[in-house]
């Protein structure tokens, strides 16, 4: 049986032992809370079922949402998306990564149904946020959801995600508030057409390259 979580340890994104704790609860299959550069996020390993399956249940998500992974450099991409990028991807990951755009790519058939809902594509990102890019180098990609219940407000701070979800994580690392404090801008570059999801930070920069 899966041991209780009493109350969340916080430990600040500076402290070394941050990373080591939050590798190793990944490692374990375990769901922990990171600072992004847009609001607090959730976070599990990309290839398990059972941690994607977790993440679901900590911030009762429904199902049939999937999840956006996090990487920490282009050349993880390969782990995550089917083929070659098309151009324009090419174009926007170097003007706007790391930064605020999920990019909607092909899915490698791969991975696991649960993180795709059973779909054939894959949102993915480099956040500009440092000990992010970090974990996500050393631990792999990451599946993320933004750190709050289900229909709740979403954090721009740790004590924000204490609020919610203190109790149902084992970890939170605090990297202090977030610069941006809103959600991605969501592109989807898997059909012939892209097409703007979420407007967010850029998406009216983004609109006016298409």
């Amino acid at each position: 049986m899966k041991p209780k979580i009493e109350t969340t340890e916080v430990l600040p994104a500076s402290k070394r032992q941050a990373m080591t704790d939050a590798e190793t609860l990944l490692r374990f299959s375990q769901v922990i809370g990171v600072p992004t550069d847009t609001v607090y996020g959730l976070v599990c390993r990309y290839d398990s079922s059972k941690a994607i399956a977790e993440l679901y249940r900590v911030k009762d998500r429904p199902p049939e949402k999937a999840l956006p992974v996090l990487i920490g450099d282009p050349s993880q991409l390969a782990l995550v998306v089917d083929g070659e990028l098309p151009p324009l991807a090419q174009e926007l990951i170097a003007r706007f990564w790391p930064g605020p755009l999920t990019l909607i790519l092909p899915a490698r058939p791969h991975l696991p149904p649960v993180l795709t809902a059973g779909g054939s594509t894959v949102g993915v990102r480099i956040p500009d946020q440092p000990f992010l890019r970090e974990l996500a180098r050393q631990a792999g990609p990451l599946a993320s959801s933004s750190a709050n219940r289900s229909g709740g407000p979403e954090c721009s701070t740790a004590a924000e995600v204490l609020a919610q979800l203190d109790g149902r994580i084992p970890l939170l690392v605090d990297g202090g508030a977030t610069s941006l404090g809103q959600a991605s801008t969501v592109l989807d570059l898997s059909g012939e057409t892209p097409r703007i999801l979420r407007e967010g930070p850029v998406g009216e920069i983004i609109r006016g390259l298409l």
